[in-house]
């Protein structure tokens, strides 16, 4: 992997990337509900935060049954969010931050209400007639074969207009998009341009793996490992995920993106770390940053992670450049897995480590899980699938400002209950100079003041006794990361002089360290400037 500094065609290699979920960021007109005009007010947050790009989930118009990934138009402005006027003041405001705007992408399914999917499910003669997966049914009168629906039961829905079913990979309401059809690609790469056109600066792409599904409808085999799972995991998606003619239909997403200067291009992908590298592409490029989640998923352990970073790292193919994902609104808080001692220490690896880190709205305040009531549940999933703890709904719970009862997100009701307890809030974070909040903001200042934390290279250190280290070089500038992940102290050694830049507990001071060797206090991080002789 290449040390050049990356030019400002690849601004994504130097840049912290900020999730947001508008509709529980912030509201403006007291509807329960965050908008576009909400988010602007906030702009100031951002831009003090430090973060050089947001990424929003869905704005598009929709009848909102699953976070708006279900849309009915692509090209419009869900009327709850606001106008395209607002959007493209939103735009503006925030490119005269310096702060750029990444959309999702859905493009492997629309809603069953959207008007191409109208048109196709009226006759089989009907001009759009091939634009979604379509299938006789079975000798038995029942679905075509055995694939599953995510959301529970199968993946087919009979239509009686056309005496067919019709696929979705997610809700009934959601049907699959006919990627083999040239016109479906033509019109995604309409819609792509129209908000690129706009002064967007590139797109997450939803469900990027699988664009493509088995030609032959072969049925996917039993899961040996389903045991425990979720009944829409007992069978291995060999047929439905991941297929081989996926990456031509990302190929062709990228050349729309790559017509447009200076545009970012990142996924969500399936499979194991080994499969990562393959959606970077290699005689054609894929994607620039397929998002990757190993450290939400390895167990926080000083070991466990080494291997985890290690194996990702050599999954890369040469020139890619890494990405690390900390969070997502359909990602369980990484803050009620390592607790809010060890989250500090996470803010620091995650951005120290070579790569673009991406984090969720909530996380740079250590949010942990919100408790919602049963009858406050709104995520389908929990609704077709309960009782396996992966209700979605406690990461979607809107941002907390401050104290007040609705944590100074709405004078309204709120879509979603916050915590009952009050929990914490960036109000009173940001009045604390020892506050996680101000350690994420240090971190992301001090990634941009050392080019060696932005793009320098990345060589590990042997982790033992609970301690995970390495080292960042840009040249003549080295840094070295120590990373404390038990609960009481731990001392370190190394060859040299340094200066201790910064400490997770942040009351530290920044000065040359008396001898080449620190001892770390429990759940405690640092970083080193190390003389370079």
């Amino acid at each position: 992997m290449s040390d050049e500094s990356p030019d400002e065609s690849a601004w994504w290699q130097s840049a912290v990337i900020y999730e947001i979920a508008p509709i529980s960021f912030q509201d403006s007109n007291g509807d329960g509900k965050g908008d576009l005009a909400g988010l602007i007010s906030r702009i100031d947050y951002l831009k003090w935060l430090g973060v050089d790009a947001v990424w929003l989930t869905p704005i598009y118009r929709s009848p909102f049954r699953d976070l708006g990934y279900d849309i009915s138009d692509y090209c419009a402005i869900e009327p709850a969010f606001g106008s395209l006027d607002e959007f493209d003041r939103l735009v503006k405001a925030l490119h005269a931050e310096g702060i750029r705007l990444i959309l999702d992408l859905v493009p492997n399914h629309t809603a069953n209400d959207h008007k191409w999917f109208v048109e196709s499910s009226s006759s089989p003669n009907s001009a759009k007639a091939d634009w979604y997966i379509w299938a006789d049914a079975a000798e038995n009168g029942g679905p075509p074969n055995n694939w599953l629906s995510r959301f529970g039961g199968s993946a087919w829905e009979w239509c009686e207009a056309r005496r067919q079913y019709y696929y979705h990979s997610f809700l009934v309401e959601q049907p699959d998009l006919n990627w083999r059809n040239p016109q479906v690609r033509a019109a995604i790469s309409e819609v792509m341009r129209f908000w690129l056109d706009r002064g967007v600066d590139g797109f997450r792409v939803d469900a990027s793996a699988v664009l493509i599904k088995d030609a032959l409808l072969r049925d996917n085999p039993p899961n040996p490992g389903a045991a425990g799972k979720p009944p829409p995991q007992r069978h291995t998606p060999v047929f439905t995920d991941d297929r081989p003619e996926t990456m031509s239909c990302i190929e062709f997403i990228r050349e729309v993106i790559d017509s447009y200067p200076a545009r970012l291009l990142c996924g969500e992908v399936q499979g194991k770390t080994d499969r990562i590298g393959h959606f970077y592409g290699t005689e054609r490029p894929r994607l620039h940053l397929p998002l990757n989640f190993v450290l939400l998923d390895t167990p926080w352990n000083a070991l466990p992670l080494q291997a985890a970073i290690d194996a990702y790292f050599n999954a890369l193919p040469e020139h890619a450049w890494p990405v690390w994902v900390v969070g997502g609104h359909d990602k369980q808080r990484i803050a009620s897995k390592v607790g809010a001692a060890q989250m500090r220490v996470l803010a620091m690896l995650l951005m120290t480590l070579r790569g673009t880190p991406f984090f969720y709205m909530g996380d740079e305040i250590g949010r942990k899980r919100v408790t919602i009531p049963p009858d406050r549940i709104r995520d389908p999933f929990e609704k077709l699938v309960p009782g396996y703890g992966l209700c979605r709904d406690p990461e979607r719970a809107p941002m907390r400002w401050d104290a007040s009862p609705h944590g100074g997100f709405t004078k309204g009701s709120p879509w979603l209950p916050l915590e009952a307890d009050g929990g914490t809030s960036v109000t009173e974070q940001q009045s604390d100079e020892r506050s996680i909040l101000a350690l994420f903001r240090a971190l992301i200042a001090l990634r941009r003041a050392h080019a060696c934390l932005r793009q320098g290279g990345y060589a590990p250190l042997r982790s033992h006794n609970d301690v995970l280290a390495y080292k960042r070089t840009e040249g003549r500038n080295e840094a070295l990361i120590v990373l404390n992940i038990a609960a009481e102290p731990r001392k370190w050694h190394w060859r040299g002089r340094g200066r201790l830049l910064l400490s997770t507990h942040l009351d530290r001071p920044s000065e040359p360290l008396p001898d080449a060797s620190i001892l770390l206090r429990a759940n405690e991080g640092v970083v080193i400037a190390l003389e370079v002789r």
